[in-house]
């Protein structure tokens, strides 16, 4: 009998999940004694009754590594330690269903688990780890927020759509005299924001581990202004928080959900240069999801299929409770506890942002 694999995906979506599935089931099925499986809508799937499991053999991964998204589904509700359950008054509460999942996967002569996810996702991994599950993680966020791994796939792709909207948005700035504001993603880490700003030539860049001054921001705006130039671009982390103020979230109530929900920091900051006396026309977009959904670009496929490949290889040494990370050049395995241990913020005194300081993009300070 075949030795059995499960795939999750969980967390967002992002551009790269699938090249990992077909690289994991590619290199499966050079061992010959191996099935790969897939759980749909992460753990949600084998926690189901009945279960949502799908064969995921060589013709249904086939091309699959140009499409967006994750043929398996994900989800960031739910999952084996807050399983929302509806009582009979109504009201609904979570409950700790990891034994269960244990049980199930042993139902299943499932020998190996692969878990391709964000912070969260790996905080899942790890807590499954500890139980006694044969687990690998595998790194995945456009919001490049684990600090184990150089990059994590789908952070370039995001990149390259974020770019594109200030080239975009440049054009319009420029015809209209406006300041255009632009809010990507990133949660609590301004990652997305300070590459795009670099790479698209924005003048101002305000992310969350740099607190602002709407005073710096004016200046700046004026400088630009005084000098003969008639419009300005600022991108914005959505994680972005003035000088004693707050990053703008939405609290998230919904049971087995993300507590809070981030968005909002670009309108606020045109409110607050129009209360402070902007006179220049200020318009505001949001790219939101447009950010994680379409077709991963060449750099993400291929540290995607590069993390598959590693992935299914520590399956096979049995390194349970490691996650795949790049450490350029190199492909390596580091504790799941390690990744998840510390929060990748950009380093305010790092080399990426002395370059943007040098080609004069404002960060509030």
């Amino acid at each position: 009998m075949k030795k059995r694999l499960l795939i999750t995906t969980g967390g967002g979506d992002c551009p790269g999940l699938n090249a990992v599935i077909r690289a994991i089931v590619k290199r499966a099925g050079q061992e010959r004694d191996w099935e790969v499986l897939g759980s749909i809508d992460a753990f949600n799937g084998i926690l189901t009754e009945p279960m949502k499991i799908v064969e995921l053999t060589e013709d249904k991964v086939a091309g699959i590594h140009v499409k967006g998204g994750t043929i398996i589904g994900t989800t960031n509700k739910g999952g084996p330690f807050a399983w929302p359950v509806k009582n009979p008054d109504g009201t609904v509460s979570e409950v700790d269903r990891s034994d269960d999942l244990l049980q199930r996967l042993l139902y299943q002569n499932i020998e190996a688990v692969i878990n391709i996810g964000g912070e969260g996702s790996q905080s899942i991994s790890q807590k499954l780890f500890e139980k006694g599950c044969p687990i690998i993680g595998v790194p995945k966020t456009i919001d490049n927020d684990l600090s184990a791994t150089d990059f994590t796939f789908g952070f370039q792709t995001a990149v390259d759509v974020a770019t594109d909207a200030v080239d975009k948005l440049v054009t319009t700035a420029a015809s209209h005299h406006r300041i255009l504001i632009l809010e990507v993603m990133g949660r609590y880490a301004g990652w997305i924001a300070l590459h795009s700003a670099i790479a698209g030539g924005a003048e101002v860049c305000l992310i969350p581990e740099i607190p602002y001054k709407v005073s710096s921001v004016m200046n700046a705006i004026n400088r630009r202004i005084d000098a003969g130039k008639g419009f300005a671009i600022i991108v914005v982390a959505e994680g972005a928080k003035a000088v004693d103020g707050e990053m703008t979230y939405e609290a998230c109530l919904e049971p087995g959900a993300m507590k809070i929900h981030l968005g909002g920091a670009g309108l606020k900051l045109s409110a607050q240069l129009k209360a402070a006396g902007c006179e220049v026309e200020i318009r505001e977009t949001i790219l939101g999801h447009l950010q994680r959904g379409g077709r991963p670009n060449a750099f993400d496929r291929i540290l995607a299929s590069q993390f598959g490949i590693k992935a299914f290889e520590l399956v096979l040494q049995q390194k349970w409770g490691h996650m795949v990370a790049y450490r350029h050049p190199d492909i390596v395995a580091v504790p799941i506890k390690e990744a998840i241990s510390q929060y990748n913020f950009v380093d305010i005194d790092s080399n990426l942002v002395r370059t943007a300081r040098g080609l004069g993009v404002c960060f509030g300070d």
